[in-house]
């Protein structure tokens, strides 16, 4: 067989096959029509948190590394925490230039009470919110009539929208007084005098403390955790329960053998949201804990703080820091409280299959 003058395959004669030829497949082009459109708006919306997430971690991470340089791991284990002294020059450690000042005006950063009052607040609020907003759901799905039902549900919504500084003023006016009078004498005096139960013994305090913080956050996640398994156990199925009822059991059996079993994972994945509200949660604990920086709270009555209300009471003197270097330790305490949050949503999510054996229903999780 012979090439063309052109270079081509001549026309196959007639019962022979036609000559093979390569042909480059065409590229594909990038279209925006019906169903790329779409596609792309809902990744780019996907990337969106996890990029403003890495945003955030990024723009702390950066603005604390001074802090971080110059306090070292004392960070987490030192208790006295100043600012310095703005009335002498300032001085230079390591490359990083902060107040001066020394004995207790010298700088110092310890973040050891405010990680032990986050979490120590935290512990109690979801002890108190979690079994009262369980409660709370089981009553409204199950034992209410539908309108007095609609009501609570509504009433439980309507709290959850109010601001955090009514909850602060609340438990500053009203809260923490009635516990200072007629619940902390109650259980502080009659503790049993084990070295164990110390904790709840002690110097009983004017209503501002550890424990008025971590009630008044119960209330504040309470709407969240109740409302969220609400809606839950709305979605089990009846047959289920109506089997279990014709077997013999009790209403309170079905719901701890059938109903919570079911959303079982789903209200872990409520209390992770309330407790996400409660680490970080600002005004109304700095109106309610007492505001001490410089100890653990050495029983359940004293005064504390948190990480968050620490930024918010502190911010406003720290920029006035002309080395700029307060500002840069808030900075390192908002990194800690944000590696927290994560390290509590990641751990919650891996107890949930653990446990449950199913991702959060609200993702597939980590």
């Amino acid at each position: 067989m012979t090439l063309t003058t052109a270079g081509q395959m001549p026309p196959a004669a007639a019962g022979e096959p036609a000559p093979s030829q390569d042909i480059a497949p065409a590229k594909p082009r990038f279209r925006l029509d019906r169903e790329t459109v779409p596609r792309l708006v809902t990744a780019i919306a996907a990337l969106i948190p996890l990029a403003a997430l890495a945003a955030i971690v990024a723009v702390l991470a950066w603005k604390a590394y001074p802090a971080i340089k110059f306090n070292g791991f004392g960070f987490f284990s030192r208790t006295r925490w100043n600012f310095g002294n703005e009335n002498v020059p300032p001085v230079k450690t390591g490359g990083v230039l902060h107040p001066g000042g020394t004995g207790p005006l010298g700088t110092s950063y310890g973040a050891l009470p405010l990680i032990a009052g986050t979490l120590e607040t935290s512990v109690i609020a979801l002890l108190f919110a979690v079994p009262i907003s369980i409660g709370a759901a089981l009553a409204v799905v199950e034992k209410l009539p539908r309108r007095i039902s609609n009501g609570v549900g509504m009433f439980l919504e309507v709290l959850a929208g109010i601001p955090s500084v009514v909850f602060g003023l609340w438990g500053a006016l009203t809260f923490g007084p009635i516990l200072a009078r007629d619940v902390d004498p109650l259980i502080a005096n009659h503790m049993p005098d084990v070295p164990v139960l110390d904790f709840f013994r002690g110097p009983i305090g004017q209503g501002e403390g550890l424990l008025t913080s971590g009630l008044v956050l119960a209330v504040m996640i309470i709407p969240i955790v109740a409302a969220t398994s609400r809606d839950l156990l709305r979605q089990v199925p009846r047959l289920p329960k109506e089997g279990a009822l014709a077997l013999g059991m009790t209403d309170w059996e079905v719901a701890q053998k059938v109903s919570l079993p079911w959303v079982r994972a789903g209200i872990i994945g409520a209390s992770v949201l309330g407790l996400a509200r409660a680490l970080g949660e600002t005004m109304a604990v700095a109106m309610v804990s007492g505001s001490i920086t410089g100890q653990v709270p050495p029983n359940l009555y004293q005064g504390m703080t948190t990480i968050a209300a620490t930024i918010v009471q502190t911010l406003d003197g720290a920029l006035s820091d002309g080395t700029g270097f307060a500002v840069r330790a808030l900075a390192e305490l908002a990194l800690v409280l944000a590696v927290i949050t994560l390290l509590t949503n990641v751990g919650a999510r891996l107890l949930v299959r653990k446990v449950a054996g199913t991702a959060l229903p609200v993702g597939r999780g980590v």
